[in-house]
């Protein structure tokens, strides 16, 4: 039994009673073969639901701090991190966007799912901002499909997202692959990239109902 199975056979009742996520549209994600799920980004629990209501096993991008605690605690954040499906890359480094980015091409060119936050970083109020264009560059040079989904709800229970968060109900909804075959071979085209990048992030943003906000989350925590 690998890690993934244990952890979601023994945390994940005791995950769906104190969170009761209500999904929709989970059987669009298909059975087999790579997928890209792209979705906002409001709390620290995103991460953990989103693997709770997935058949097929996410691998997603974490930050390297979580698997480099010392101690008891610190490894067994790294044993439960590692085990749901994250990959530790150092993102603040210089060429940390670039090795989030192959890794995110190895898992897809592996046949599997690659969970990612267009945003690149959590909203800082709950509105939905500006996609980043590494999710482009992922779909057109791996030819895998996006299924855009959209957390609800999420940052009512871990405003903020530090602190244990709180019980109560979430929503989870996943919209229709997104096939981008017609760029094949323009994954280095600016104007694609971001027609690409916007396209993902309107459905992002029916799906959720949130506001759209045309700059990055990072240049609107930077001016707060």
């Amino acid at each position: 039994m690998s890690r993934f199975v244990f952890l979601k056979a023994v945390l994940g009742p005791l995950m769906r009673l104190m969170f009761r996520p209500r999904v929709e549209g989970a059987e669009r994600i298909p059975g087999s073969g790579p997928v890209i799920l792209a979705g906002n980004h409001l709390t620290f629990i995103d991460s953990v639901i989103l693997p709770l209501v997935c058949d097929r096993q996410v691998f997603f991008i974490g930050k390297d701090e979580y698997v480099t605690g010392k101690g008891l605690k610190g490894r067994l954040m790294a044993w439960f991190f590692t085990g749901v499906g994250m990959i530790p890359v150092d993102r603040d480094g210089g060429h940390g966007g670039v090795a989030a980015l192959m890794t995110g091409r190895r898992v897809l060119e592996e046949g599997r799912v690659f969970g990612i936050y267009p945003e690149g970083t959590r909203s800082p109020d709950g509105r939905l901002y500006r996609g980043r264009t590494g999710i482009a560059r992922l779909t057109l040079m791996t030819g895998a499909p996006v299924v855009p989904f959209a957390m609800i709800g999420t940052d009512r229970l871990q405003p903020g997202g530090k602190g244990l968060p709180r019980p109560g109900r979430v929503a989870v909804r996943f919209g229709e692959p997104l096939e981008f075959t017609r760029y094949e071979g323009m994954d280095r085209d600016r104007y694609v990239l971001r027609a690409v990048t916007d396209e993902v992030m309107s459905e992002v943003m029916r799906l959720s109902g949130q506001e759209y906000v045309d700059i990055y989350a990072t240049k609107a925590k930077a001016a707060a």
